[in-house]
């Protein structure tokens, strides 16, 4: 009877000591994957489809203007703009947060998102919203570091209010913001941002944020977690440096299925500080180890998170990453980026073929190549299963070394996706990689990307006090509590 009442009370005490280092140091909060499967027919359409967008949104930045990436359309984030909730995309490759405001006309946007995916899509009447001034830093931000007293007399702030720095009545001139694929033109507002659904809720008087009326192919706003002054994470650090500083998610392993996909992945404002943990029942440790690599500077494009890639490890065999991966110029062009809103890994062509190629020698040896599946789904290589056998057996390990000594162990459903083809009767796979094209001809910009779906079932941590971007396998589903 004692031995159980310990028992119990060792549980008790355990989750008030999660609960309490997690409420002083962090703040949960769920992102919704956007994703509606009926708007797909078969897999390989959905495929075809997710293929496609992650290619465009690299590839279209890929050019010789600066534009950020095509805004994330796979997780969606919930929060309140004054009385007000809305949705947008959780973009780490984006660097303002702007949303669509009440009358909002969108041109060209017929399909782009499935209203059954999106909770809370907008757009938002403004009623508490106050406008931003043009002398303030936010407005300069937002033109690309144009001075103040330029702002203002764009404004129309009469000359000798500019010279004496009183041009606090007028407001910041709506500024123009180009994706690869999209636009929009949008004035900047300050209101109070919470997070109602967080506990406790959090709540950021004087949140900065883009009112969009207009937009080209962009119904969705865009909660941007960039490195930009106006970015969500900047402006929480100012009043929170705690949990504005460092954040992180945790992508719930789904491989598009239904019922895993509707499973909401946590974000984490602030330090998810989870002690030591021991089952009571077996008195076996676990640790959550954490693999950081450091972030490397970007001149041209300085709101990405871009990191080093040495190598990657094919079934024990290590490909050296060309220079391009494992640095970035002068020019700002080079680099890996991490990001949460483009679903598979892009990799620049040479090196790409020499990855695949090392795993079709393994694999290709065993299986037959299914070309017909390569065609339909835009993915390469896919391979037939055996007739009868409902898993692929002997699938090489891929490991990604990035700088600093830091080693990530990809789990094999982060790379290699199985699932039954009709048409065959038989359960096909293919690799989950994809081709960011010639280096020569793209342009410039970042070398490679890495990808939300190989980011599956990890803690990816954003620490900007110490610039490095963190890797830690992890049940995501359970950081819940």
């Amino acid at each position: 009877m004692a031995s159980s009442v310990l028992f119990l009370l060792t549980i008790f005490f355990t989750f008030l000591s999660l609960q309490s280092s997690l409420s002083n140091s962090a703040i949960l909060l769920p992102l919704s994957h956007s994703l509606s499967t009926t708007s797909f027919n078969t897999t390989h359409h959905l495929l075809k489809s997710t293929a496609t967008r992650s290619a465009s949104r690299f590839r279209r930045h890929r050019s010789r203007v600066s534009l950020p990436l095509s805004p994330g359309a796979d997780y969606t984030l919930s929060f309140s703009i004054g009385a007000q909730t809305i949705s947008l995309y959780m973009d780490t490759g984006s660097d303002v947060v702007w949303l669509p405001c009440h009358p909002f006309e969108c041109i060209l946007c017929e399909g782009k998102y499935s209203p059954s995916a999106v909770s809370h899509p907008g757009p938002l009447n403004l009623t508490s919203a106050s406008p931003t001034s043009c002398n303030s830093a936010a407005c300069s931000a937002v033109h690309s570091s144009l001075p103040s007293s330029d702002l203002c007399a764009m404004a129309e702030c009469p000359l000798e209010s500019i010279e004496i720095d009183e041009c606090n009545p007028f407001h910041c001139p709506p500024f123009y913001y180009a994706y690869g694929d999209g636009s929009f033109v949008a004035k900047l507002y300050q209101d109070t941002l919470s997070f109602r659904a967080a506990a406790p809720p959090l709540e950021l008087p004087k949140f900065t944020f883009g009112c969009a009326k207009s937009a080209l192919g962009e119904p969705i706003g865009v909660a941007g977690f960039g490195r930009g002054l106006l970015s969500l994470p900047a402006q929480l650090a100012r009043s929170s440096p705690e949990i504005g500083n460092y954040f992180s998610y945790c992508l719930i392993s789904h491989s598009f299925d239904a019922d895993r996909v509707r499973q909401p992945s946590p974000l984490i404002l602030g330090r998810y500080e989870e002690k030591i943990k021991k089952d009571i029942t077996t008195t076996t440790t676990n640790v959550v180890y954490y693999s950081y690599t450091p972030m490397l500077n970007n001149p041209k494009h300085s709101y990405f998170y871009c990191v080093g890639l040495e190598a990657a490890s094919v079934g024990g065999r290590r490909i050296p990453a060309p220079a391009s991966l494992r640095r970035v110029d002068r020019r700002g062009n080079g680099g890996m980026v991490v990001d949460s809103g483009t679903t598979f890994t892009m990799l620049p062509r040479k090196f790409y073929k020499s990855v695949v190629g090392e795993f079709d020698r393994r694999v290709g040896a065993v299986f037959r190549r299914a070309n017909a599946v390569e065609e339909r789904t835009g993915l390469s290589p896919c391979y037939y299963g055996k007739e009868g056998e409902k898993v692929f057996t002997g699938v090489p390990q891929l490991v990604l070394h990035f700088g600093g000594n830091s080693s990530v162990v990809m789990p094999r459903m982060n790379y290699f996706y199985e699932f039954s083809d009709a048409a065959a009767k038989r359960v096909v796979g293919c690799v989950m990689l994809l081709d960011g094209g010639d280096e020569a001809e793209g342009g410039g910009g970042p070398a490679g990307l890495l990808g939300n779906y190989q980011q599956q079932g990890f803690e990816v941590v954003y620490d900007l006090e110490e610039k490095r971007v963190g890797f830690a396998r992890r049940k995501c589903a359970s950081m819940w509590g």
